[in-house]
């Protein structure tokens, strides 16, 4: 259990919140009136009391709303608990969305001390149930009566498309598949053939968003411009290569051309990336090979199947 220690808001994104001693939360928009309020998964930012206490016992000297958020927090350790965590405040329901931010531009903060805390240590929510929130009231962490959905990405790399010289077929034929199987896609990006661009979304959805899934489409080849194995491999931490030699076995049976594929398939913390061709067809193809075995292979991954045994 926790105690809402401030409430800050601001009318203008990048500056210090203004604390405020009560708040209205709407529905799948944030705090009224807010400047990061709106149709998307960062709607309510939060923070602890107590990393901010850790924080100014070095001589930060930081107020509420110092570093953006939107919720001070005594009691809650927000940066130690799984994405999809329900947090209960009155009437209303929030629910965890992101762990962590980039941090573009290095604040005052980080200026004078060398690091600023909220890039680590905050996190970020949507609002399931709306209410006014007053400082003082008491949090606790709402137990799931379901289990979360599975959450997914997909990422197509092209550099025609990304110039916006070629429309993005395959990304939402994906996209679509997944909705069909019960996936919620939280993000679709398209993304030119950059290895560095590619490794960047690839960790922030795995570490913040930390997403059950990414698929990615494109760069498998072997062109010079082709670098979605690289950069997966790159970012992995284990390799789960039956996924990707599974594909290939299958695809050869259609084209001998399927030889040719350099696509993996790996983990990245609690997050599985799988590699796809580029074609619509090939990536329908590919995912009829491994679609069926995911929703045992996330468990796994999110501890919810604790073994592969067969009876």
């Amino acid at each position: 259990m926790g105690k809402v220690r401030a409430i800050c808001v601001s009318n203008v994104r990048g500056i210090q919140k203004t604390a405020v001693e009560q708040a209205w939360f709407a529905v799948e928009h944030g705090i009224q009136g807010d400047a990061h309020a709106g149709a998307w998964h960062r709607q309510v930012s939060l923070l602890s009391q107590d990393k901010i206490d850790a924080f100014n016992q070095q001589g930060a000297g930081v107020a509420p709303g110092a570093f953006g958020e939107n919720l001070v927090v005594e009691g809650i350790d927000f940066r130690s608990l799984p994405v999809g965590t329900l947090l209960r405040c009155g009437g209303v329901l929030l629910e965890m969305t992101q762990i962590g931010k980039e941090c573009h531009s290095h604040c005052a903060i980080y200026q004078k001390m060398g690091e600023c805390i909220m890039p680590r240590e905050g996190v970020f929510a949507r609002v399931l149930e709306p209410g006014s929130i007053t400082v003082g009231d008491e949090m606790t962490i709402q137990p799931r009566t379901v289990p979360l959905p599975w959450q997914a990405a997909v990422l197509t790399l092209s550099d025609k498309g990304a110039a916006g010289q070629r429309e993005d077929l395959s990304g939402p034929a994906i996209v679509r598949r997944l909705t069909d199987s019960g996936f919620v896609v939280v993000e679709q990006l398209l993304l030119p053939d950059e290895a560095d661009a590619l490794k960047h979304q690839l960790i922030r959805l795995c570490d913040q968003r930390q997403l059950d899934l990414i698929l990615t489409t494109g760069g498998t080849g072997f062109g010079p411009r082709d670098i979605t194995p690289e950069a997966t491999l790159a970012v992995a931490h284990r390799n789960v290569p039956g996924i990707a030699e599974a594909i290939r076995a299958a695809s050869l049976a259609i084209t001998p051309r399927a030889m040719l594929s350099r696509a993996v398939s790996v983990i990245r913390g609690k997050s599985l990336i799988i590699n796809l061709p580029g074609s619509p067809k090939a990536c329908m193809e590919s995912m009829d090979v491994f679609l069926d075995t995911l929703p045992h292979a996330l468990g796994l991954l999110r501890g919810s199947v604790q073994d592969c045994a067969r009876t």
